[in-house]
Parts: structure tokens; sequence; C-alpha cells
């Protein structure tokens, strides 16, 4: 790679950022609504595919572990890290179930689904943001710039600001760890 094409995906990034400044009243208004359900006892899960699957597991353990300082643990949990139940399920009632299935086994009303999809279609996603709705849990959305299936299931939709998948995804943990800080400032 040259360093015309490194110095072009900085600049790219650096505008992306800029650009992602406008999402910040969407970004405060998610954290809210998770403290408040982390407040009255529920728990936050998380689910994705590829990268996005590393990041729901990443922020579920700075909800658990700490972002920035020693406190109380807070409930997050990451549908991608049971092995076992994602082949069972997938095995059982195919890919697109992997995730609705566990959101109805540990889901429950006054609890919180975020979903993280670049595309804002992936179909297990898609289904458990739907179950998540259905038993009454909050619902948020963590997608790239375009419309996707996922935002009909969305109470809360953190659209960063880029088509491409690797800007969404450098995007996303920026957006995931702004949720994790100002969660651990509220409830820390």
């Amino acid at each position: 790679m040259s360093v015309e094409i490194i110095a072009s995906r900085l600049v790219e990034t650096a505008r992306n950022y800029e650009r992602l400044v406008a999402a910040a009243p969407q970004i405060q208004a998610a954290s809210a609504a998770l403290c408040d359900c982390i407040r009255d006892g529920g728990k936050v899960l998380f689910c994705g595919n590829g990268g996005s699957a590393s990041d729901a597991q990443h922020f579920a353990a700075e909800l658990t572990g700490r972002f920035l300082r020693d406190r109380t643990p807070l409930p997050g949990l990451a549908l991608v890290c049971n092995a076992s139940a994602m082949t069972a399920i997938a095995n059982d009632y195919g890919y697109d179930a992997t995730f609705e299935r566990q959101v109805r086994a540990l889901g429950r009303q006054g609890d919180a689904l975020v979903g993280i999809s670049t595309s804002g279609n992936s179909p297990n996603v898609v289904n458990a943001m739907r179950a998540a709705r259905e038993l009454g849990m909050l619902t948020i959305a963590l997608t790239g710039e375009r419309e996707g299936a996922v935002d009909a299931h969305a109470d809360h939709r953190l659209k960063v600001p880029s088509n491409e998948t690797p800007r969404i995804q450098e995007m996303h943990l920026a957006v995931g760890h702004m949720l994790c800080e100002l969660i651990e400032d509220a409830l820390g």
C-alpha cells in the first residue's frame, strides 16, 4: 500500500468522525435508555457477525469488567460467545435463528438488545431485534448509514456516516466506547 493510499484512508476516516459528531444526540439518548435499563435491573445483550461479533464481545466486556475506572460490574452479555449454542441452533434451526433463540431464552421485558450490523440487514440480527421487541426489550441498532431491515425493529438507530464496512467498523468501535463511557459515568 502506498503512502498516498494510507494518507487518503486516514483523511477519509477523519472526515467520517467529523460527520459522526451529528449523531451525538442519538448516542446520548441510547446511552440514557441503556442506563435506565440497567438501573431498573435489566441486562444488555449484544449480537453481531464477524467484526460486529468482536464488537459485541468487546462492549459486553467493557460493562462486566470496566471501561476507564474500577466500579461495580454491569450486566452485559454477548450472544456470540457460546459456541455450543450458536452451532446447535444453526444446525437445528438455521443460522438466521442463532441470536433470536438466545434472545427468547435469555431476554426479558426491561432488558436491552444492541444489534450490530454494518449493512443493517444481517438476518440473524434482524430476527433477534424482532424477538426482543416482541418481548418488550429496549432495542438499539448500530449500523452504517444505509437504511436496513433492522431499522424497523429499533427503538434507537445509531447510524454511522459510511457505507464501507471497514470505515463503519471503525466508527462502531468509537460509538461503543462512547456508550460504555456514558454508562460508566452515570452508573459507576
